[in-house]
């Protein structure tokens, strides 16, 4: 018992420390993201030849929110399937966000999310050239990019990010609780061993991780890069593979499930053979 409540305590007060820092983080994103949609439909519309490009820099936003536009404009017939696969490849989700906030050094942060807009870039453009298909329209009218994350039921700015803030400390709080209690428990080479440390196939796991349509996923992720307990081609599998809700956006809004379905097993593939030829290098 004074182990768990060890490790409970270690979990709040780390997650304490995130949330002053998430808010503002949150205020600022959710200001974007409702200024910003009518002109980023406008950019892809306009420079669609450059649509990975601007993919891969927007999936860069710790959000989710562009996955989710992503998705809709994908379903729309906006933008191409090497853009989509770019901004779900760079997406960061609240990965970002959960290690500027655990005082991450910027030199850790930077090369994840440079190998993470590299990654959209190459895949995003290879794609687009094999496939060569010009996107046909669909009618399916366009969607708030909260709107599937729960924050849309809130009016304005103040409330979603309290919304955000609060869902993601509570995400930290049982994943920082949970990695402690394992640590203890099972130490870190028992710990590392179940993650298939040491082995080339973790980016394997790390990528089926991170197509869960959920912040959690990415988070769990991070935090275990964080610890030590994965390596940095396994933490990019993972991330690059996570989406956020982009992934559950799709399918709902895009008729086709066998499109769908190859979309995400292409995603995946992607995803695992970035991570394993990246631990390959590195």
């Amino acid at each position: 018992m004074e182990l768990i409540l060890d490790c409970l305590l270690d979990a709040l007060l780390d997650g304490a420390k995130l949330l002053p820092f998430l808010l503002a983080a949150f205020l600022l994103l959710e200001g974007l993201e409702h200024h910003s949609r009518a002109w980023i439909e406008k950019l892809f519309s306009d420079k669609r030849h450059l649509g990975p490009l601007w993919g891969s820099l927007m999936g860069l936003v710790p959000q989710c929110g562009f996955s989710v536009m992503g998705a809709n404009m994908y379903a729309g017939g906006v933008i191409s399937l090497g853009t989509l696969m770019a901004i779900f490849l760079s997406t960061s989700d609240e990965a970002v966000l959960v290690m500027l906030g655990s005082g991450t050094a910027v030199g850790t942060i930077l090369p994840l999310l440079l190998t993470k807009l590299v990654i959209g870039l190459f895949w995003g453009f290879l794609i687009d050239l094999l496939v060569r298909r010009t996107p046909h329209p669909h009618h399916h009218e366009p969607h708030d990019l909260c709107e599937n994350c729960g924050c849309d039921k809130y009016p304005g700015i103040l409330r979603p990010a309290l919304y955000h803030t609060v869902r993601l400390f509570l995400f930290i709080l049982v994943f920082n609780f949970a990695i402690n209690l394992l640590i203890s428990l099972l130490g870190e080479e028992k710990l590392s061993s179940l993650l298939l440390g040491g082995s080339a196939f973790q980016p394997l796991l790390t990528a089926a991780i991170g197509l869960i349509p959920n912040c959690a996923a990415s988070i769990l992720i991070t935090e275990l890069y964080i610890s030590g307990g994965i390596t940095f081609g396994s933490a990019v599998a993972g991330l690059a593979a996570g989406a956020g809700v982009g992934l559950a956006v799709l399918f709902r809004m895009h008729g086709c499930l066998k499109k769908n379905i190859q979309i995400l097993l292409l995603l995946y593939l992607l995803a695992a053979v970035s991570g394993f030829v990246i631990d390959l290098f590195v």
